[in-house]
């Protein structure tokens, strides 16, 4: 009796608990699609019952009637998002990277699982809710980059469990309250970009083990409290552009692991603290503009991994340690702007990875070392504003990297080298002002194209400014004042558009933008006559503009003849054939297809708007139906050189080589047609366009399947094709997602190989005014050397690889003023994020072993998208790691 009793009650718990469970997932239904209305949530299927399965959805595995996740990150949503409150079971909320406007709803208070909580890259507005503050097992917490204003509510102090706390790029103000420092488990606290006042907490890291504080722009005062290393786990600090004053705490010395120190532009004092040494993983150190003094500790020296040390803009004293020599990756020294003297450190030219040593105003003297250029990759030297004295030496032409060479406000003598030009990526400037270097301007010089500013003012130098010079094709800004040069100023675009302030002070030189008159002595029958040079110039004008004139009847008069005879021959010409464009050359390499192409369809598909699919950076594609049935690609090439039209039999010769290049993932051209001055690349149509449309547009479509291994087929595919063009010497010049098309069976081909043959500016095939590569793209060197190069083809693939694991765009507003997704990959841990925030979570969350491959593809996209080339590895080193990827 007691047994069907206890049974009793036991059927009836369970019927009680189902009907309970089922009412539940009823009104977690009616919420979700009141949501999805809202919101307009693309995908989400509201007609059926399985929430569950909906895509950003996750339900607990205990109760599969409670969401547990709601990731809606990167939708570009907009509307009111209070509804989500009511979702009680959910632990997880990510709403960024969207279009929500108005005040944080106080009704996220309520989700008390909640453990968190992203609506960063937001436009939310107003104060930050104190009802937040009831979230008790809130471990992560980000309201970045938002419009929030006011200050931090105390009421957060509630939020005991927070781990991560972000509210970086808003508006906010007042102080930073000291409860942020009783939060014991908080390891990362980004406050930066708001306008934050007062002192830093006292006992900021004081009870927690605090990994990264990033406070860099606000308005900060009083000291750097010696809390923050109570812990000694600090890793990075970032206090950058502030009001802070005091000393650097010795205790920092004790956080081994800290990797980035970053306190410039404070009003800081004293010394750097003796054991800095100490710190063997820095990798940063920027002190400057601060009134830090003393002398430069050696001990920087055992900091093996220092990349960059900054402390420009001090009272900084002494010598340069000679032990800096042992500092093997160190690329970056800046020191101007301080009281630091003795001779050039040669020990520094050792650093094999040195990219940019900066020296100038300070107290340097004795001479340049001959091996100055000792380091190869020496890009930037500045020397300027120093005590520096002797000639320049010849070896300087040995710095072939260099982008800018400062050596003005010195006591130099001599004459200028002509090894200099040599130094043929010499881009920024070159800057030998006020010095005492005599003799005459080498022609040399002339050889440095790339130069965009050239000032050898205030020495003595004399002789003419010689014609060669008029090679600086990208000169912008000269100053050839104060020196004893003579004769006429060779006519040059860059030397007319300039201030005439720039030739002043060198009494024997004349012409324009001088307004003094250059004239010339003709000796005849011992006599000497004045003749001037603009009567000259017209003498000869006219008799150019006679010849001209005559040249222009005579052409006109057999054109016009040329035309009668074609008219009498053929009477029966139409105005619709006079108005069809004529095709100078077209060929189609396959004999098979010749049949298929007609060249008069080509052309008039290219000729409308309504044809055309995408615009590239040298092409724009148009999709092109012939007679046959058969469909095309057709690229019609941009600011197309006439060089090339010209040249046609060259241009041919490349396009039948590239059309017999056999490699799966690479497309080739099937033929080609030239009208005016048109080129026309013909190509074979793929069904699913290309991978820019598949990662872009189609995975944003309702019906969507997750495709990580089509995914990572894809970017094997990619990376055998590029080390293929490699292999056969090709340097691809617009490596992008949007040239990568995808055949029926998804196997990738990247596209535009024939562009990188036919213009190839550093081949000087062809002066086109493009920059190579795509926004985006583009890798960072670019802009200083503007060459196209193996390991920047890396990087770019580095991009799509981010790309392919992200689901995001090269660039977008969402990621904030100035940063595109490299950087903003880059920056995850800076922001406090794991790996596996910045994965498409529709691929990463399906199963843990699609998680694990896409985290192993991202270190190989985070080494291609290195800022040192030299870093990055070879593309075929990058399909071994790929492999390794799958095969794991």
């Amino acid at each position: 009796m007691v047994t069907l009793r206890l049974f009793t009650v036991l059927l009836v718990g369970l019927l009680l608990r189902s009907q309970f469970g089922i009412v539940q997932a009823l009104h977690e239904q009616a919420i979700l699609e009141a949501i999805g209305k809202e919101l307009a949530i693309p995908g989400w299927d509201l007609n059926s019952t399985d929430f569950c399965s909906w895509h950003s959805i996750s339900c607990s595995s205990s109760n599969s009637s409670m969401v547990e996740r709601l990731n809606l990150s990167g939708f570009r949503l907009q509307g009111n998002v209070t509804l989500i409150s009511e979702l009680k079971g959910l632990k997880w909320l990510d709403l960024s990277n969207n279009n929500f406007k108005g005040s944080i709803p106080q009704a996220f208070g309520n989700l008390s699982e909640l453990q968190f909580l992203d609506l960063s890259f937001n436009m939310f507005r107003n104060s930050i809710p104190g009802e937040l503050g009831k979230l008790k097992n809130l471990r992560a917490l980000n309201l970045s980059n938002n419009l929030l204003t006011g200050s931090i509510p105390d009421e957060l102090e509630g939020m005991e469990n927070l781990l991560y706390f972000q509210i970086f790029t808003n508006k906010l103000s007042g102080f930073i309250p000291m409860w942020i420092g009783n939060l014991t488990n908080l390891r990362v606290f980004a406050a930066y970009e708001n306008e934050f006042s007062g002192d830093i907490p006292v006992n900021l890291g004081l009870h927690s083990e605090l990994l990264l504080l990033n406070l860099h722009s606000n308005q900060l005062e009083g000291t750097i409290p010696e809390s923050i290393f109570a812990m000694e786990k600090l890793e990075f600090l970032v206090l950058t552009n502030n009001k802070l004053t005091g000393t650097i705490p010795d205790s920092i010395v004790n956080c081994k692991g800290l990797s980035s120190i970053r306190i410039g532009n404070n009003k800081l004092i004293g010394d750097i603290p003796k054991g800095i040494g100490n710190i063997s993983s820095l990798t940063y150190f920027e002190a400057d503009n601060n009134t830090l003094s003393g002398e430069i500790v050696s001990g920087f020296a055992k900091c093996s991994n220092l990349t960059l040390l900054n402390l420009a803009s001090n009272g900084f004293s002494g010598t340069i340690p000679p032990e800096f020599g042992e500092l093997n990756n160190l690329q970056e020294l800046i020191v101007p702007g301080n009281n630091l003297y003795g001779e050039i450190p040669t020990s520094v030219l050792r650093c094999k990875n040195l990219n940019k040593l900066d020296l100038s105003n300070n107290k340097f003297n004795g001479t340049i070392p001959g091996d100055i250029c000792n380091t190869t990759k020496l890009q930037f030297l500045l020397l300027g504003q120093n005590s520096l004295k002797g000639d320049i030496p010849r070896e300087i032409g040995n710095c072939v990297k260099l982008l800018e060479l400062q050596m003005g406000s010195n006591y130099l003598t001599g004459s200028i080298p002509s090894e200099i030009g040599h130094m043929k990526n010499l881009q920024i400037s070159l800057n030998l002002s006020h010095n005492h270097l005599h003799g005459q301007l080498p022609k040399d010089l002339g050889k440095l194209d790339k130069l965009v500013s050239l000032d050898v003012s205030n020495n003595q130098l004399s002789g003419n400014i010689p014609l060669e010079l008029k090679g600086m094709l990208s000169l912008i800004e000269v100053n050839f004042s104060s020196n004893q040069f003579t004769g006429p100023i060779p006519a040059f675009a860059p030397f007319e558009k300039s201030l005439n302030s720039s030739f002043l002070g060198n009494k024997g030189l004349c012409g324009e933008p001088l307004s003094s008159d250059c004239g010339y002595d003709f000796e005849h029958n011992g006599n000497h006559h004045r003749v001037s040079y603009r009567l000259i110039l017209a003498v000869v004008g006219s008799g150019l503009a006679i010849f001209t004139a005559v040249t222009v009847v005579v052409l006109l008069y057999m054109m016009r003849e040329k035309q009668e005879k074609t008219t009498m021959e053929d009477g029966n010409t139409t105005d619709e054939t006079c108005s069809k464009p004529v095709i100078i050359a077209g060929n189609v390499f396959d004999e098979n297809l010749k049949q298929a192409i007609d060249f008069d369809a080509v052309v008039k598909a290219v000729r409308k708007d309504t044809n055309k699919i995408s615009t590239g950076t040298f092409s724009d594609v148009y999709r092109a139906d012939m007679p046959s049935g058969m469909i095309l690609y057709v690229k019609s090439l941009k600011s197309m050189d006439k060089t090339i039209v010209h040249h046609q039999s060259k241009m041919i010769r490349e396009l039948e080589k590239l059309s017999k290049l056999c490699h799966d993932n690479l497309t080739r051209p099937i033929g080609f047609a030239i009208y005016e001055d048109v080129v026309l690349l013909l190509h074979q149509y793929y069904p699913n366009g290309t991978l820019a449309q598949f990662l872009h547009e189609f995975s944003q479509k309702p019906v969507y399947e997750p495709d990580w291994p089509t995914r990572l087929s894809i970017a094997i595919g990619v990376a055998e094709g590029l080390v293929f063009l490699h292999h056969v010497a090709i340097i691809h010049l617009d490596v992008s997602s949007g040239n990568v098309f995808l055949d029926s069976k998804f196997t990738p081909l990247v596209a535009e190989v024939e562009i990188s043959r036919l213009l190839d500016p550093s081949r000087g095939t062809a002066s086109i005014s493009a920059v190579a590569g795509s926004f985006g793209y583009i890798p960072p060197e670019y802009a200083y050397t503007m060459q196209v190069t193996a390991p920047g083809n890396v990087y770019s693939y580095g991009v799509v690889l981010l790309e392919i694991l992200t689901t995001r765009l090269p660039v977008d507003e969402a990621f904030g003023e100035g940063v595109d997704l490299v950087r903003w990959v880059h920056g995850a841990s800076a922001r406090g994020e794991t790996p596996e925030q910045i994965l498409d979570a529709r691929l990463s969350t399906i199963s843990f072993a699609w998680r694990k491959e896409m985290l192993a593809t991202l270190k190989v996209a985070l080494m291609c998208t290195d800022t040192i080339p030299a870093k990055r590895p070879r593309m075929k080193k990058v399909i071994e790691m790929l492999q390794e990827v799958t095969q794991s």
